[in-house]
């Protein structure tokens, strides 16, 4: 593959992944949430059991302040809460609440109003091809913004 072609497709993958961002956030805006991005790639990781705010930062790859400033804004509106950590008496846990729990489900319903235009142009068989070839290329993530 040549440069420029290299080049061409990481811009179409870029493309679809702000794209896809986008829609999804404004989905869940429009499902009544007030979210932006940063919540749905906050949410993907304290959707497994929690986290701390370092191990959030880690996930995304942000400082532990900007972490602990996003987890703020989290349990202020609502979405997440801090738990004694049952493993560390130091540590904080951050979990969803039901609030953020229904937040989630709401940019499942965006995910799938998003990706249905791609089924329409390219057919339900070519978009689950193309799935599974990206899941092969990048199998565990984290999901995560490219900041």
């Amino acid at each position: 593959m040549q440069n420029s072609e290299a080049l061409a497709l990481t811009a179409v993958l870029l493309a679809a992944a702000g794209e896809l961002t986008q829609r999804i956030n404004d989905g869940v805006v429009a499902r009544g949430f007030d979210a932006r991005p940063a919540y749905g790639f906050a949410f993907t990781r304290l959707s497994a059991g929690g986290a701390t705010a370092t191990e959030l930062a880690g996930h995304l790859g942000v400082t532990k302040q900007a972490a602990s400033q996003l987890v703020d804004e989290l349990v202020r509106k609502g979405y997440a809460e801090r738990k004694a950590h049952p493993g560390d008496a130091r540590a904080r846990l951050v979990v969803l609440t039901e609030r953020g729990w229904a937040c989630t489900r709401a940019a499942e319903e965006a995910a799938a109003d998003a990706v249905r235009p791609w089924v329409e142009l390219l057919g339900e068989s070519e978009v689950r091809a193309l799935r599974d070839q990206l899941a092969r290329i990048a199998p565990y993530g984290p999901i995560r913004p490219a900041w």
